[in-house]
């Protein structure tokens, strides 16, 4: 017999750690070669780890709820045969021996869309994951304190933990300089503090319920998207009646030929990827003062997932697909979305962000913008409503299909005229829709 260590396997590129939700074999049961041993969790997503070789799991290394780092043991397997693997061999596999450099840098950057508002450029000799490099950027944080980080990761690196941590010391340093230099004065002078939360009361009866792992991650990134992107938000009322009509001719023959359903939301995300071609600036990120207009058109859907909570899986090319490819391609990462089946690179790099607030009963929603995006569009719930027509013989009313659409968008580069020609090329699309559209 022989030992196996089970090492925390490469998640894509930037994804460097994750924490440990469950185990799904204790010590002392037997696992066979691919079988998911234990769920994981990501900054991005949550996914399982099968395991390579079938054997006895003799020791869990890392137990719920702790961080583990790619390369390193979570578990030591009893396998048959002689000899094993070792961490160390394994960790020569899995991660970078060296520091990248800084071409390789910016491809992790570009690949994950990082959110810094700063001008703080860090050289290529220091390696830092883009989340770090973040948070990093954010605060502010030059090249030089950095290497003060004694870093708790592999081969020395800064982790997520170990610059939070120095982030929360650094904002504790009194403010000496300040201190010496303020002249006496004798009326109070106001103090910059930081934001902090009123804090509320507890009733008997009331329940507390701790946020998970995605709740918490939810609301750091909403807090962070508003406070960096001032938001304007636009409405249009458009008729779909079109669509409707389309649609139910054609879903019944779409599911039969394609085993697919055929929703409103390759339609809708048709009509937005022509009118991102037709208004490219909107396809755009920004970094610090300058804009980076992306090449590719992916699509990000705004997916809620049975325990309530919301992610974003991510329509990749979606300017190079049909309607059918966009139906398959949107009910696959819906369904794996639902299944926490999602791998960590299908919710990244998302261009532009979909949220169909309709399928809530909702007509209408001001959503907020995920960074590092500069626009999003809320879908409203379709509903029969008179309306006027206008016809050869005069103005008639007819019942029509009507939604609602919210477009939300960064008031630092999308100004309310290409916000609003924008939506409204999205309406000309949906209510122009061509019967004859094949699918």
């Amino acid at each position: 017999m022989a030992e196996y260590k089970l090492l925390l396997p490469s998640m894509g590129e930037g994804v460097m750690e994750a924490t440990i939700i469950t185990w799904l074999f204790n010590e002392g049961d037997s696992v066979k070669e691919d079988d998911s041993v234990v769920e994981i969790a990501t900054d991005k997503v949550d996914s399982d780890v099968p395991t390579p070789v079938s054997g006895k799991i003799v020791k869990i290394l890392k137990q719920k709820d702790e961080v583990a780092k790619v390369g390193e043991a979570i578990a030591i397997l009893e396998i048959e045969g002689e000899g094993g693997n070792t961490a160390s061999e394994e960790v020569k596999t899995e991660t970078p021996t060296s520091a990248p450099d800084a071409e390789t840098l910016k491809t992790i950057e570009g690949a994950l869309n990082p959110t810094a508002t700063s001008h703080v450029e860090y050289s290529g000799d220091l390696y830092l994951s883009p989340l770090v490099k973040s948070i990093a950027q954010q605060e502010n944080i030059s090249e030089t304190e950095l290497k003060t980080i004694k870093g708790s990761g592999l081969e020395g690196r800064i982790t997520k933990e170990d610059i939070l941590a120095h982030v929360a010391n650094r904002g504790n340093q009194p403010q000496t300089t300040q201190a010496v230099s303020a002249p006496v004065v004798s009326t109070p002078q106001p103090v910059a503090t930081t934001a902090v939360a009123t804090p509320i009361s507890v009733a008997a009866g009331d329940e507390i319920i701790p946020m998970d792992r995605m709740r918490k991650i939810i609301a750091e990134n909403m807090v962070k998207a508003k406070h960096i992107a001032p938001h304007v938000t636009s409405f249009i009322e458009t008729d779909v009646t079109n669509v409707v009509k389309w649609r139910n001719k054609h879903k019944d023959i779409f599911e039969k030929r394609e085993g697919e359903k055929l929703t409103f939301m390759p339609i809708f995300v048709k009509a937005i990827v022509k009118a991102i071609q037709d208004y490219p600036m909107i396809n755009v990120s920004i970094n610090g003062e300058n804009i980076i207009k992306k090449k590719n058109i992916n699509i990000g859907m705004a997916t809620a997932l049975p325990d309530g909570n919301l992610i974003v899986p991510v329509i990749k090319n979606a300017d190079q697909l049909s309607l059918s490819g966009l139906a398959k391609a949107i009910n696959d990462l819906a369904y794996r979305a639902r299944n926490k089946k999602l791998r960590p690179e299908d919710t990244q790099g998302a261009t532009y962000t979909i949220s169909n607030v309709g399928s809530f009963g909702n007509l209408m929603g001001t959503p907020i913008i995920p960074q590092p995006q500069v626009a999003i569009l809320a879908i409203g719930a379709i509903v029969k409503k008179p309306a006027v027509l206008e016809t050869k013989d005069g103005d008639v009313i007819a019942i029509r299909q009507l939604m609602f659409m919210s477009h939300s968008y960064d008031h630092r580069v999308v100004d309310g005229s290409l916000g609003g020609m924008f939506l409204k090329h999205v309406h000309d699309y949906l209510q122009n829709w061509d019967m004859n559209t094949e699918v």
